[in-house]
């Protein structure tokens, strides 16, 4: 690909040094994605911008119009401390017909939401968990035909924000109990679900009309104590120290059960046309002993850093980091935004 101008956006908080030199693991781990994106697109000779987005779009309009960026990278994962709204700011780049990478605004909007997606899955016949949605402000009522164990989380937040081991529950009063911690912690509808006993798999997808399907990565659990269930709490997703101690990462899935990758391969690509997607996306799965597959949730604009499992499953595909950024920056350019439909 030509050199671009290329801004990145991203939360002020994550804006990445120029190098990482005097930063312990820990530091690093916060804005990784973030210097991995910026210094590799630089490397690739990119002029690359780098701009922090947290209340205001008034920044982010000047220097789009001072500078006229051929495309906004965008690592934005919520706008004034909420998730979702970080639709409405892709949704003001297509205001201003500046493309942009990852998904659309609709995609973002219906993948953002965890009790709507599973909604659209119900509809097109997608397996998906049991579900049930405890709304904020209603009188907690817990119906007595319920099948534990069941699994709690918010209906909004994502990267396994208060997700532990006590989200999953065995009974009614430590249902109703972790119930009224989200509802409070979270400050968001919960979502309760039947819990999948089964192996962890993400398929990670790239395209807006036409899709790829990356490798099938799974979590792997190390060596986490037998009483403990194998999901991904926030502190097997990121706490270092903790992935150390039990050796819990990330690799290729294989020794799949007959059929298994083929279903999975047919489900990633009906839900990202399901949903809307574009750019690139990553769904979870839940895949029994017995081969039965269960779609958790989809995943628009997943976690971009070098070692992360969408990168190492486009790598495994033989697409190596800069070529994945220059995949992503492509489709971003492609992409048929209403504005370029109607003008061109």
């Amino acid at each position: 690909m030509k050199a671009r101008k290329v801004l990145v956006i991203l939360h002020p908080s994550l804006m990445p040094p120029a190098s990482l030199e005097g930063h312990d693991a820990k530091q690093i781990n916060e804005w990784r994605a973030e210097y991995d994106v910026i210094t590799t697109l630089r490397a690739a000779g990119h002029d690359v911008r780098a701009l922090g987005v947290l209340d205001s779009l008034v920044e982010l309009r000047e220097l789009i119009a001072e500078w006229e960026p051929d495309i906004v990278f965008n690592l934005l994962e919520e706008f004034d401390g909420i998730v979702s709204y970080d639709q409405h700011v892709i949704a003001f780049l297509e205001l201003l017909r500046q493309p942009y990478t990852g998904c659309n605004p609709r995609g973002l909007l219906i993948s953002r939401d965890k009790v709507l997606c599973k909604q659209v899955f119900a509809f097109h016949r997608i397996p998906t968990p049991q579900f049930q949605v405890f709304r904020r402000g209603e009188r907690l009522r817990i119906p007595k035909r319920l099948r534990y164990p069941l699994f709690v989380k918010s209906s909004t937040d994502d990267a396994s924000l208060g997700i532990a081991q006590a989200s999953i529950v065995e009974d009614a009063a430590r249902l109703k109990e972790r119930i009224e911690f989200v509802l409070e912690q979270n400050k968001s509808d919960v979502l309760v679900e039947e819990y999948i006993e089964g192996r962890e798999l993400y398929a990670g997808v790239l395209g807006n009309e036409r899709l790829t399907r990356l490798p099938v990565w799974e979590l792997d659990f190390g060596t986490m104590p037998s009483h403990q269930a194998s999901i991904a709490t926030r502190k097997v997703k990121w706490d270092l120290d903790y992935r150390r101690r039990y050796g819990i990462g990330s690799r290729q899935a294989s020794d799949l059960p007959p059929g298994v990758e083929a279903q999975l391969d047919r489900l990633s690509r009906r839900i990202y046309r399901a949903l809307g997607l574009s750019g690139f996306a990553r769904m979870d799965f839940r895949v029994r002993a017995d081969g039965s597959v269960f779609v958790l949730e989809a995943n628009a604009n997943p976690h971009l850093a070098a070692h992360e499992d969408f990168a190492r499953s486009a790598l495994a595909q033989g697409s190596g980091y800069t070529a994945l950024l220059e995949r992503i920056l492509s489709l971003g350019l492609a992409y048929r935004s209403e504005w370029r439909i109607l003008y061109g």
